[in-house]
């Protein structure tokens, strides 16, 4: 074990490091064990080990997914190593979390097909030069039969019931299998493999976390802090970011696609994607919030958002082409200046109709009138037409065109 991190000084580099660490996450335990081990690092010049483990089951990245790449890639910023830990091996396995049914476990040759990809797409957000590969096979296959008892034996059936999904199955009597219980010690027995100083993920990964801290204990050696992440709300403001809620921006997408998405997130929404998914500094996102609060035009902040988001995952290059063609949609279509304003609340989470929402911003007399001018191609919103006239309109601000003449600027909340 590494001296106590209890022998360095606390300074405010330190605290800096910490801030970063903490923006936008759900929990971070123990937090005082955590400026400790930065205050060592710090020190004495070297990184923390910071993990994250993800099993290959079929990638389908979203920004969604990236929250946590995210953070591990503010912690690379900072110095520290980041462990991109490929479950191969729990894969087998499968993670119960937030299940209430046996989830069925990947086959050897589904794991090895979605393994090649994955870190490819991880490398989007992360820095490949900086990023140590892993795959839990290396320590878990060679453990054996007699190293999985020794293993089981160092945690009890009832600490495993305390897992809200296993309670929740075990009361209403659905089954649990006897390799699901495994899960959890497979994950943290990662930690001990890895000395780990901090493991990252979902908030729904809290106990698995937890479970590595008591294994490492076992073995002697200091427990990881963990820190958990919220899970990102999609382009409508309320639901988790899901293709199946179709509210999310997918990190291959077209440039001017995931550009014109993202410009379409509330007001509100925008913060909450800066804290989470950008990579600007915390002074900058303070300094924004200022601006707004002077009187500068939100819209000209989610411009940087969208921008950034662009950038990432294409270029700086496409993300101003984005910028330009998404502009030339409102100025070259004589979008004026100045439009009515309108903002309509919607009770569901599904948002407001399209037929509701043009007669009651005034941009068409009846319902039918607003059918009719949809069925014939004279509505845009923010420049794109409209072909769908059972279209629900999601929770965002719209540029709102129909016919050459009509405008309105229409926020649904």
């Amino acid at each position: 074990m590494s001296d106590s991190p209890t022998q360095f000084p606390r300074t405010p580099e330190v605290d800096r490091a910490l801030a970063i660490a903490k923006r936008g996450c759900d929990e971070l335990l123990i937090e005082s064990e955590f400026a400790l081990k930065l205050a060592r690092s710090a020190a004495t010049g070297k990184p923390l080990r910071c993990k994250l483990g993800l099993d290959p089951t079929a990638p389908d990245i979203h920004l969604g997914h990236t929250v946590v790449l995210n953070k591990l890639r503010q912690l690379q910023d900072l110095g520290h190593t980041v462990i991109f830990l490929i479950g191969d091996f729990t894969s087998m396995i499968g993670d119960p979390s937030g299940r209430n049914t046996t989830r069925p476990p990947l086959t050897r040759e589904q794991i090895e097909s979605n393994a090649k990809t994955y870190f490819e797409q991880a490398a989007l957000v992360l820095d490949r030069a900086r990023t140590e590969i892993r795959y839990n096979s290396e320590w878990s296959t060679p453990l054996g039969a007699d190293g999985m008892i020794r293993l089981a034996s160092r945690y009890t059936l009832a600490r495993l019931l305390e897992r809200d999904d296993f309670a929740k199955r075990y009361a209403d009597g659905q089954p649990i299998a006897m390799h699901e219980l495994l899960y959890p010690l497979m994950q943290g027995y990662d930690s001990v493999a890895l000395q780990s100083d901090l493991e990252l993920g979902g908030t729904d990964q809290k106990f698995n976390l937890l479970v590595g801290r008591e294994l490492q204990r076992h073995w002697g050696q200091e427990p990881q802090c963990i820190l958990t992440m919220p899970l990102l709300e999609g382009t409508d403001g309320i639901e988790k970011m899901s293709k199946s809620k179709n509210n999310y921006i997918g990190i291959s997408e077209p440039p001017l696609e995931m550009f014109g998405k993202a410009m379409s997130i509330s007001d509100t929404l925008m913060w909450r994607w800066y804290d989470l998914i950008s990579l600007r500094p915390n002074e900058a996102l303070v300094q924004f919030k200022r601006e707004v609060a002077d009187g500068r035009n939100p819209r000209e902040i989610k411009v940087l958002l969208a921008q950034e988001i662009v950038t990432r995952f294409h270029s700086a290059r496409a993300a101003d082409e984005a910028l330009a063609e998404f502009e030339a949609r409102f100025k070259a279509g004589a979008a004026p200046d100045e439009m009515p304003e309108f903002t309509f609340a919607t009770d569901g989470k599904n948002g407001i109709a399209i037929v509701a929402l043009l007669k009651q911003a005034g941009l068409a007399p009846s319902t039918s009138e607003a059918t009719r001018n949809i069925e014939q191609g004279g509505v845009k919103i923010d420049g794109q037409k409209i072909t769908d006239r059972a279209l629900l309109v999601r929770p965002g601000t719209y540029v709102v065109q129909v016919g050459k003449r009509k405008w309105a600027r229409v926020t649904v909340k």
